[in-house]
């Protein structure tokens, strides 16, 4: 039955569904955009989620045992549906998607990397992967890079505090 509801869009949820729906509502908060002035685009809304998902990845990377391991994996194809939906709400082709999306995996792969780095390494590091993948290397004014940084560093140590079930449901800070 499981099957048959994933496959004709049945009452099931995704895994990760609620996690992913908290990390999209958190990217597209207008402070981002406004007060950090993350490019209000396409790329600009892709690299956000991409920023605010890696804060979660990261923190998922803290975890002993299969059970983070399996969320980080539904993570990121919760992920890979949402770029290959929205690619194709935009009106690319299956050849044109595939090739995006894998992609998109790889800038995420990238990212996750980068933040990670600047992370161990304290906040100006940070705002430096943040200027190379964020802003796509054009630095925004200093007061919305601290802005950026100031935030998802924030809420990355919030989500040091939250145990991986209160995650797994989607109670996230």
């Amino acid at each position: 039955m499981k099957l048959l509801e994933r496959l004709f869009g049945g009452k099931g949820e995704l895994p990760a569904q609620r996690p992913y729906e908290v990390v999209i509502a958190r990217a597209r908060e207008p402070h981002w955009y406004l007060d950090g002035q993350v490019p209000d685009t396409i790329d600009g809304r892709f690299d956000m989620v991409a920023a605010v998902l890696a804060m979660l990845l990261l923190r998922l990377e803290e975890e002993a045992g299969d059970a983070a391991a399996v969320l980080n994996a539904q993570l990121a194809e919760r992920f890979v549906q949402d770029m290959d939906g929205q690619l194709r709400q935009i009106g690319f082709g299956d050849v044109v998607v595939g090739k995006q999306v894998g992609r998109m995996m790889g800038m995420l792969g990238g990212r996750l990397g980068a933040y990670r780095d600047g992370l161990a390494e304290g906040d100006a590091r940070l705002g430096e992967a943040l200027v190379r993948n964020l802003y796509r290397g054009e630095a925004p004014e200093p007061a919305a890079l601290d802005h950026v940084v100031a935030g998802l560093s924030r809420w990355r140590r919030a989500l040091s505090q939250v145990p991986l079930d209160a995650i797994q449901r989607g109670e996230l800070p």
